[in-house]
């Protein structure tokens, strides 16, 4: 297996982690995943959750911890390695986290929930490499050309997302339904044709990379053999000993069963895949109630809020499962213990 190129760095395999947030990717997930040869992403959804004053102030305490969290992550995984970050399009200080992820030197940029369409303009003068989250061809086309036309400047990578991802989903809800839902490998199929003559038109090498429901090497294999230069996994990583997550979480992933595997209504007005706990099914019958807003999400609605995304997600990445929002791929109830990240990424390669 051939690694991923990103500007003059390459990583051993072609495998990248996927951003999980809050807080179940940050310094020590990433960065042992970038040490083990693939590329680790530190998920920058309020990163800041452990700073003291958080509460008080989440915006600037998000900004402090990223550059905590990118030096914390290069120490372990080595200068050489390529390091990234996955910043969501609708978080509300989107321009201020990607350019403090920029001024600490991030390598890649992975940037969905949302189209980034100024993106190119936040990391101008930097080294910093960016790739767009898609969900298909179309979605691919517009972000190239619109990046092409308005900053003369081609994706560094392309990462499809399909419908068997894990958190937000970039498809509408009758999308997802099991006779509607498109394949991943017929979306990958159709974006490589199209990179191919966008690589032709701008002699410029652009890796597209293939996630949601990827679990093994033979399904990396497949769709390496479908042009993509590499895969990129998120569920797979969480039930790791260096996942930064509560080892509460990690229990939910290995007790998850297919049944317990549902899209839901995320609050921010998108699909989201999670385990059915019963906080999500006490929230279906019951509003919560929202005591703080932590300004995270643009389009989420206070007012009509079922509970708040932010310390839902919080409470599950400290392991109050009471109280948790637990995002998840399709393929958790395939998880069945903990392991090392050293130990996957040998299972995933060799």
């Amino acid at each position: 297996m051939k690694g991923i190129k990103i500007g003059n760095k390459q990583s051993q395999y072609p495998i990248i982690q996927g951003g999980m947030g809050v807080g179940v990717s940050l310094h020590n997930l990433a960065g042992t995943v970038s040490k083990e040869g693939g590329i680790g992403i530190i998920s920058m959804a309020d990163i800041g959750y452990q700073e003291p004053d958080f509460n008080k102030n989440p915006i600037q305490a998000n900004l402090r911890a990223i550059e905590k969290e990118i030096k914390m992550a290069r120490e372990i995984a080595g200068k050489e390695k390529i390091l990234g970050a996955n910043i969501m399009v609708a978080l509300n200080n989107y321009k201020e986290i990607v350019k403090e992820c920029v001024k600490n030197k991030i390598d890649l940029i992975i940037s969905g929930a949302g189209i980034p369409k100024e993106l190119p303009e936040y990391i101008k003068g930097s080294t910093t490499k960016i790739a767009p989250i898609v969900s298909s061809l179309r979605c691919c086309q517009l972000i190239v050309k619109h990046w092409m036309k308005k900053y003369n400047y081609v994706p560094d990578m392309i990462v499809i997302e399909g419908p068997e991802a894990g958190g937000h989903l970039g498809f509408k809800a009758e999308e997802l339904e099991q006779d509607k839902k498109p394949k991943l490998e017929q979306i990958t199929k159709e974006v490589v044709e199209y990179i191919r003559e966008v690589e032709k038109e701008t002699k410029k090498e652009l890796p597209v990379i293939a996630a949601g429901g990827i679990w093994d090497k033979q399904d990396i294999q497949k769709f390496l053999k479908l042009g993509a230069a590499g895969v990129q996994m998120a569920t797979r990583f969480v039930p790791t000993y260096e996942c930064d997550a509560s080892e509460e979480f990690k229990k939910a992933y290995i007790d998850a069963k297919p049944e317990d595997i549902k899209i839901i209504h995320s609050p921010v007005g998108m699909p989201g895949r999670a385990i059915y706990n019963g906080f999500i099914k006490q929230t279906e019958k019951e509003k919560g109630k929202v005591e703080k807003c932590y300004q995270c999400i643009r389009t989420c609605k206070v007012a009509d809020t079922p509970y708040c995304i932010t310390r839902a997600l919080i409470n599950a990445v400290k392991g109050d499962m009471e109280k948790a929002l637990i995002f998840c791929g399709s393929n958790v109830s395939r998880v069945k213990k903990i392991v090392s990240v050293h130990e996957l990424m040998q299972e995933l390669t060799n």
